[in-house]
């Protein structure tokens, strides 16, 4: 048996409990899990956190700020909807290429957080689809875009997106740039845009 660290860090911590996870689900995860894969005895954790679900909770609400964060940034001062919505979906599939563990944890185990945390979070991740099927609306009204429903398009370009993480592999032939260019075009399509 391997001897144990004195002492590991929280971000150390909470990158292991990202991991397992992804692999195995929150409820597949066990304290004791993280512990032997940092090397620890499973009462140092304690010194990082109050919980699992507290690891759970900090995994899902960096990851969905963090898709809201890129989101703002990359439509910010674009007027145009056709410029909007191309931003918007690169750095939303990008972020699926290169983000994968924390996408699957969110995906699959938001509804595992306890409230009000879960509803916040939610919330959140509903104000984002909401603002992309804005930029859809705007699309539409400005004759940039030619799809029935912005709610349906937007649904579809989001689901599109979230389905990176399940399939990507790093290292693989593909890049996270390539992977995105390519579904952000795609998006165009789902709301009958050209291609940029």
């Amino acid at each position: 048996m391997t001897a144990a660290r004195e002492s590991v860090s929280t971000a150390a911590v909470v990158d292991t409990a990202l991991t397992l996870f992804a692999e195995r689900g929150y409820h597949g995860t066990a304290l004791s899990q993280i512990a032997e894969v940092l090397q620890v005895r499973t009462p140092s954790l304690y010194n990082h956190m109050r919980s699992k679900h507290e690891l759970l909770e900090t995994i899902i609400g960096d990851t969905v700020r963090g898709v809201l964060d890129d989101f703002r940034e990359a439509t910010a001062n674009r007027g145009d909807p056709l410029d909007r919505l191309y931003h918007a979906v690169l750095v939303y599939s990008r972020r699926h290429a290169t983000h994968r563990r924390e996408a699957i944890v969110v995906n699959r185990d938001t509804s595992s957080l306890d409230e009000p945390t879960r509803s916040q979070m939610q919330a959140l991740r509903r104000e984002h689809e909401h603002a992309i099927r804005s930029i859809i609306g705007d699309g539409v009204a400005a004759g940039r875009f030619s799809v029935d429903s912005p709610a349906l398009a937007s649904f579809a370009i989001r689901e599109m997106c979230v389905s990176i993480a399940r399939w990507y592999q790093d290292g693989g032939p593909i890049t996270p740039e390539q992977v995105s260019r390519e579904y952000t075009e795609f998006a165009l399509s789902i709301v009958g845009a050209g291609r940029m």
